[in-house]
């Protein structure tokens, strides 16, 4: 049975929306970013330094998803319920920790390196439905978080490979870039307010508008997957289809998020033209993959890459449009787990191509988003969930 909505609306405690404001916060987010990729630019030097093997690399990559996705559910709701500031500040703590924990990983204990990849999951979860919030309350701008985030997945792992290339200790000092940031983030975020709710632990729990229920699921959720699946094709999939060198890897590990954090500054006020970006880069990869031809596979990426970017902003401005105040943070956590299961789509797609090639999966990956698009932009918008004005506006950055 739905349950009676409240007829007291909680009290606002979001100070006057400034951009500087949320700028400063907003550097959390460019940490969590950060720590997501940096560990990846080093698994090859696991493997050659360490000595670990393939499986146990594999697992500590992994382990940060398993981290992650609990700590996005817990941690929304326990924003809207204790305030979004406390939770981001501790979520941003814990993220520091975890990488001091991959730093004596390297250094001392390799076993560390287990709960520090987990502990990089959690935390930045935490910080994605937290942060996301607050930044938002913050500045005004859902897109603002977003922005900051693919700033940081670019610039982590290239800043990482490039430290681990040239510097001495590669497997310590790679890591010593993002404890910098994560205390200075630290240190400017604390001096931001808090934006939550007055009574929300009360009304956290309460019942929404059912038609809003409707166009988040439709609306959000089953856009979400798109957001990773796209860049994920980019820098996962297309590499070993072409048969392209680390350098290749790395390139397009840091062109796919550059592109997509240019294309994160861009308003949509639908998704039509996210999912039709995200159509011709898997059609795009589908050629590339079948001629084997690695140029072409990089224009691919950043295609895939501006898709990623389009589908992120629409995502989070849609999400901050539809969620009642006192539960953004809990629906913002439920759109970022929806999103990161669209990295799966390399796993779906090594499997299927055992059995036919993958520029043929690559194609059916472009005629579903193609679809994908044409019945987004036909289905009508649920009475009472009209557009954000955020989202037509290219104000507020």
């Amino acid at each position: 049975m739905t349950r009676p909505l409240t007829t007291t609306p909680p009290t606002l405690l979001t100070p006057a929306k400034d951009p500087v404001h949320g700028g400063r916060a907003a550097w959390i987010m460019l940490a969590s970013g950060w720590s997501a990729n940096q560990f990846s630019a080093l698994l090859g030097a696991y493997r050659s330094h360490l000595g670990l093997t393939e499986s146990t690399v594999t697992g500590l990559f992994a382990t940060y998803v398993v981290g992650l996705i609990p700590a996005l559910l817990v941690a929304g709701p326990m924003a809207d319920r204790r305030g979004r500031r406390p939770v981001a500040l501790i979520a941003l703590a814990l993220n520091v920790l975890s990488t001091l924990l991959l730093m004596a990983g390297g250094l001392w204990a390799t076993w560390l390196l287990l709960p520090g990849r987990f502990l990089t999951g959690i935390s930045a979860g935490a910080l994605l439905a937290a942060g996301s919030a607050w930044i938002k309350e913050l500045s005004g701008s859902p897109r603002r978080s977003g922005l900051f985030v693919s700033a940081g997945f670019a610039t982590g792992g290239l800043g990482a490979a490039l430290i681990a290339q040239w510097a001495p200790w590669p497997m310590v000092t790679a890591y010593v870039p993002h404890v910098v940031l994560g205390v200075a983030a630290g240190a400017l975020a604390a001096r931001e307010p808090e934006t939550g709710v007055a009574g929300a632990a009360a009304v956290a729990r309460g019942a929404h508008p059912p038609h809003l229920t409707r166009a988040f699921r439709r609306q959000v959720l089953t856009v979400a997957p798109w957001i990773f699946a796209a860049p994920t094709i980019g820098f996962v999939t297309l590499p070993g289809s072409v048969h392209a060198g680390l350098v290749f890897t790395g390139v397009a590990t840091a062109v796919v998020p550059g592109v997509g954090l240019v294309t994160a500054r861009r308003a949509i006020a639908t998704v039509t033209p996210a999912l039709l970006t995200v159509a011709v880069g898997a059609a795009a990869a589908a050629v590339a993959a079948g001629t084997g031809n690695a140029p072409l596979a990089l224009f691919a990426a950043a295609i895939l890459g501006a898709g990623y970017g389009l589908t992120l902003t629409y995502g989070l401005t849609r999400t901050a449009s539809l969620a009642p105040a006192h539960q953004l943070a809990r629906w913002t956590a439920v759109f970022w787990t929806a999103a990161y299961v669209g990295m799966f789509m390399p796993y779906v797609i090594t499997l299927v191509s055992g059995v036919v090639p993958t520029a043929v999966v690559l194609v059916a990956v472009a005629v579903l988003a193609l679809a994908h698009a044409v019945f987004g932009a036909t289905r009508p918008t649920p009475r009472g969930s009209a557009p954000d004005p955020a989202a037509q506006s290219p104000q507020g950055l």
